[in-house]
């Protein structure tokens, strides 16, 4: 399923809602759309109704897909994640408050079987468990200049993640030695607790979903699979990206449960000393003295691809802002340029000749 409809609309909220308005919303709509509590005869509507308002839950409840919905909308979230992806990760377990579990299994299993498993992150098995599903995503900061985010740019970065172990190869498990059945989950990968009508199902704390556990663990990676280490990348700058934007590369973060998860990397953009980023367009001021603001003249402007001329006409008053096409950022993804815009200031001067003050008295007495 893929709604195009507004997910706050869906919730009954406003956009820019809180997640702790977002889980109260899903709470209450949940509850009342159910298939299970309705009549036979309302069933089918009630299950697309309740897929609808469980897929603007799962967004809106994540602050990462919620950040990248509220800045670009269902392009944003589509074009990092699949339908799949979408469910992934959502907490559905505190949406009733208490109980422990980490999904609604009795209530809601059926309903999310086209989605895999939301219910911990894992993916069901034929045996009614769960499998610990792979990767980890993390996250990692860069800075940026304003002339980077203008033109694009390619940036080294370094940062720790969570490699397969070399000695186990990413097992956990020292040679020699084997994995043992689970004896929380008696290798189901899965615990049940419960609380009033509602019957929760969560991974197992124990074996974490795989239901078997190591007899005996690798002493490089104590059982982990994994170690870390520092790696280093090279990072392509899309042109016109924005300060606070999220770059999402695939298979660049931690090493988990034979996968890597993703790395979201959040841009920052450094300040400019001449330059002021609003929007699409660029701000500058600049200073002209005083009599060429009268009489008029031609002169130098920077931009970030060099100089060029620009007019000030002949009786410029201070604060005026002139425009300068496409010489502002580029559009991401879109081919197109914001502006320039030239502020300019008139420099008055402090000291002034004899002569100097007898001509602006003489042009003074002309004036009036």
């Amino acid at each position: 399923m893929s709604t195009q409809k507004d997910y706050y609309e869906i919730l009954g909220l406003q956009k820019g809602a809180s997640i702790e308005d977002v889980k109260k919303a899903y709470r209450k709509l949940a509850m009342k759309h159910h298939p299970d509590r309705v009549s036979e005869d309302k069933k089918k509507e009630a299950e697309e109704r309740f897929k609808e308002i469980s897929e603007s839950y799962a967004v809106l409840s994540d602050s990462k897909k919620k950040q990248l919905y509220d800045q670009y909308g269902h392009a944003g979230v589509d074009s990092r994640y699949s339908q799949e992806d979408i469910f992934r990760g959502a907490n559905f377990s505190d949406i009733f408050g208490g109980g422990g579990g980490a999904g609604f299994e009795d209530i809601f299993g059926s309903i999310f079987s086209d989605f895999g498993d939301i219910f911990g992150g894992g993916s069901r098995d034929r045996r009614g468990g769960f499998q610990q599903s792979g990767g980890e995503d993390i996250q990692a900061r860069i800075k940026i200049s304003l002339e980077e985010a203008a033109f694009g740019a390619e940036k080294e970065l370094s940062y720790y993640r969570f490699d397969s172990c070399p000695t186990c190869s990413g097992s956990g498990v020292k040679s020699g030695s084997s994995k043992v059945t689970c004896s929380l989950c008696k290798g189901k990968g899965a615990v049940r607790s419960g609380m009033g009508f509602i019957s929760v199902s969560q991974t197992c704390p124990n074996c974490r979903g795989r239901g078997k556990v190591i007899k005996d663990r690798c002493r490089q990676c104590s059982g982990e699979g994994r170690v870390k280490k520092q790696h280093r990348i090279k990072v392509k700058i899309p042109k016109g990206v924005k300060d606070g934007s999220i770059l999402r590369l695939s298979k660049e973060g931690n090493f988990l449960g034979k996968m890597r998860g993703g790395l979201y990397l959040h841009i920052i953009l450094l300040p400019h000393s001449q330059f002021r980023r609003e929007g699409k367009n660029l701000r500058c001021q600049i200073e002209v003295d005083a009599l060429s603001a009268i009489l008029g003249t031609e002169i130098k402007v920077p931009t970030l691809d060099g100089k060029v001329k620009m007019k000030i006409p002949a009786g410029t008053q201070p604060d005026t802002v002139f425009r300068l096409k496409n010489k502002g950022m580029p559009e991401l993804n879109s081919g197109r340029f914001g502006d320039e815009l030239v502020e300019v200031g008139i420099k008055i001067p402090k000291n002034i000749s004899k002569k100097e003050k007898k001509l602006f008295e003489e042009i003074a007495k002309t004036r009036k």
